[in-house]
């Protein structure tokens, strides 16, 4: 496994690549320089070099070999987030429905909870159906920065 670690336009962003492919994004310090190692590879550059383009907005997809780990419903779950169209959103409930597992919300919630490449694979769409944005990862800061972004952009 390989890591690098970046300053970016939303806060220090570590990337890591395994067999080449990403298989995890951190932010902050979830990742510790003190226990990996940082290399720059020519994936994990090119990740870094798509997701500042993404944030200044001038990309809207990313196209990077992606390689998250989890079980068979939660690659459902990031295989669905991958096809809500950036700029909009969905909710958990809808993902569920869609995955044909109604009544599933709280899993879908779970999934993305634990979503290894978040902004790659964008669970930060997924909303609650009251319309609030719901946790993120990076925290609900961020959350609501990107999507900020995204609507700012489709404007």
């Amino acid at each position: 496994m390989h890591v690098d670690f970046r300053q970016t336009a939303i806060g220090r962003i570590g990337i890591t690549e395994c067999g080449g492919s990403l298989s995890g994004l951190c932010f902050g310090a979830s990742l510790s320089p003190q226990r990996h190692q940082p290399v720059d590879t020519p994936l994990l550059g090119e990740a870094f070099r798509q997701l500042d383009a993404w944030l200044a907005g001038e990309i809207t997809a990313f196209s990077l070999p992606l390689a998250p780990r989890g079980t068979e419903f939660m690659l459902r779950v990031w295989a669905a987030l991958q096809e809500i169209p950036y700029g909009h959103t969905s909710t958990y409930r809808d993902i569920a429905d869609g995955l044909g597992s109604p009544g599933a919300a709280r899993a879908v919630g779970m999934a993305c909870a634990k979503n290894p490449l978040p902004i790659f694979i964008p669970c930060h769409r997924v909303i609650r159906s009251d319309g609030k944005t719901g946790g993120y990862l990076g925290g609900a800061g961020i959350k609501s920065r990107l999507l900020a972004l995204e609507r700012r952009k489709q404007a």
